[in-house]
């Protein structure tokens, strides 16, 4: 019987055991009529407690078929891995056994070349001897067939003596070589060792990557674990991994780097941050070397981001944090890190989580200081933190935007303070960009995009002829502030006889005159009243309000039209006097 069919009737055993409840249930219903309701809870009692017992016995026989299936195909795995480990061993024998054979017969034919050199060298020897013997026999039948005795006495002695010197030379008439071949004797020590080897420790199977845990990397290493579903024995595990590179341009593949370990985990360390590694590895034992793992891809958690703290900007409810990535490739989100200490020294941290963008725009909590961090995250997991930046919300905070900025203005690095100089730079020395203006020597702020009341100040010399006010984003960058329809301005002009001021909205300006010269001036914007207001600040003197319905999101926008020195201060509280107006 296998195991299929087991589960077969242990089916029919499961239905058989409902349909024999549910006819309890009708017997039951039925016995209840006739009894009292106290048997009937007895019996009741007795059968649920049978039906539990049946019931766990049917969960440990399904639990058992289970596990026999799982050890049939276990088994069949090892069958055929033992089976290509036998025809392996088979084969690596008759290898070596041909190479063995090949050998001695390669041994026993230098013996026969060696004994058939010998004998033709013997052979060689006895030809001559036979020639130089029957050459004296016959020059001694021509002397004694000669009948002069006078030329005969003559011509015969020296023939004996060739002849009496040939007989006293001893001829060599035994064989030089033995017709026997010393075979080799053939060391099987090697094969022995391999034929004891089979069926007793088979090479390892391949390994199996897991999948990368959250949080196990850091920017620059990757804690790598890998599996071995088998009892297979293993003396160490070799991982081998190489960087994966998106750049078409390079020409050649990354190296691979490979480490032995003998656990089934390590850490790779002296990576780059925020890249993809792809990993593989591979067991050794003293039979071999498995077949290597599927290949796994892990990845580096990203550098930390840097947070720009010139261009963070906040209000009294609000901030907008940028940052940059910090990091060559995209990352998958950003995280926001948003520490608050309370008066009572209690502290909060919250998290905004999955920010698609280098920026983020923050609802505060009025007049409080947060400290605030940026990770970025991929899958390897997050970064660490970045440099901290407090953040106020006690007024209105923000800087002079540099890439608006005329040429021929300078700002300082605290980007709070503008200088127009006296050398007049020549056109051809100056560098424009779509951003920056290029007949107004202006420069723009920048506010949270949030429509809420905000106030800030400037603080010029008597002799400083200045523009300040508010302008859209998108103002046109070759027109005076305040000479169109998308800014309005304060501009003092420097006369020979008196200071001017102009409040300028489209090239229009009201008649109006100051009389006492305002060396700090307040800037109040509120959009939910559509109003911008201007205020000698020392004096708390209002001086003229713009009334309009602000479109788009409006900019702080600050000009020289002379040389000199305008310096803005900001994160101040509004005073009360606007505020109540």
């Amino acid at each position: 019987m296998d195991v299929y069919e087991v589960r077969g009737r242990l089916d029919v055993i499961t239905e058989e055991l409902t349909a024999s409840e549910e006819e309890e249930v009708a017997d039951e219903e039925a016995f209840v009529m006739v009894q009292d309701s106290t048997d009937v809870a007895t019996l009741k009692e007795q059968l649920s407690r049978s039906r539990s017992k049946l019931s766990q016995k049917i969960m440990e026989m399904e639990n058992f078929a289970s596990n026999l299936e799982e050890i049939f195909i276990t088994v069949e795995e090892n069958f055929g891995r033992q089976e290509q480990n036998l025809e392996q061993h088979y084969n690596e024998v008759l290898q070596t056994l041909s190479q063995k054979n090949e050998a001695r017969a390669a041994a026993l034919d230098e013996q026969k070349n060696s004994k058939l050199e010998h004998l033709y060298g013997q052979l060689l020897r006895c030809g001559q001897t036979l020639d130089t013997a029957k050459e004296l026999i016959e020059r001694a039948q021509e002397l004694h067939r000669r009948p002069d005795k006078h030329a005969f006495l003559q011509a015969v002695m020296p023939v004996m003596k060739r002849v009496e010197q040939f007989a006293r030379e001893e001829v060599d008439l035994k064989l030089g070589v033995s017709l026997d071949f010393d075979v080799p004797k053939m060391d099987l020590s090697h094969v022995r060792q391999m034929m004891d080897s089979i069926n007793v420790l088979p090479a390892p199977s391949a390994p199996v990557m897991n999948p990368q845990i959250a949080n196990s990397a850091t920017d620059t290493s990757l804690h790598v674990c890998w599996s071995l579903f088998s009892d297979d024995t293993v003396e160490f595990y070799e991982l081998s991994w190489r960087l994966i590179s998106d750049d078409c341009t390079m020409e050649m593949q990354q190296e691979v780097a490979q480490l032995k370990v003998k656990e089934t985990h390590c850490t790779v360390s002296d990576l780059l941050p925020n890249a993809q590694y792809e990993l593989w590895v591979t067991a050794t034992n003293t039979t071999g070397i498995s077949p290597a793992s599927e290949r796994a891809v892990y990845m580096t958690v990203p550098s930390p981001p840097v947070l720009k703290p010139r261009q963070c900007v906040s209000s009294l409810d609000s901030a907008l944090i940028r940052w940059d990535s910090g990091n060559t490739d995209p990352v998958e989100s950003y995280t926001l890190e948003l520490h608050q200490t309370h008066a009572d020294g209690c502290s909060v941290t919250e998290s905004i989580v999955a920010i698609p963008s280098c920026e983020c725009l923050l609802q505060l909590q009025p007049r409080k200081n947060y400290i605030i961090h940026i990770r970025a995250v991929n899958i390897g997991g997050p970064s660490d933190r970045s440099q901290p930046i407090t953040v106020s919300t006690i007024g209105t905070f923000f800087h002079l935007l540099e890439d608006t900025a005329h040429p021929s203005l300078s700002l300082s690095a605290d980007g709070l303070t503008m200088f127009y100089l006296d050398e007049d730079l020549p056109i051809s020395h100056m560098t424009f960009s779509d951003n920056t203006f290029n007949r107004c020597v202006a420069v723009l702020g920048d506010l949270v995009p949030v429509r809420a009341q905000y106030y800030w100040e400037i603080e010029v010399d008597e002799s400083t002829e200045f523009r300040v006010g508010v302008a859209y984003e998108d103002t046109q960058r070759n027109s005076y502030l305040g000479g169109n329809n998308t800014s309005w301005c304060m501009r003092h002009i420097l006369t020979p006889s008196r200071h001017k001021y102009e409040f300028l909205h489209n090239g229009w300006t009201p008649d109006i005159r100051i009389t006492v010269q305002p060396l700090r001036i307040g800037v109040f914007l509120d959009y939910s009243r559509g109003i911008l207001s201007f205020f000698n600040a020392a004096l708390q003197q209002h001086l003229y309000t713009f009334s309009a319905q602000f479109l788009h999101y409006v900019q702080p926008c600050f000009a020289l039209d002379n040389p000199g020195a305008l310096m803005l201060h900001t994160g101040l509280t509004t005073p009360s006097h606007i505020t109540q107006a």
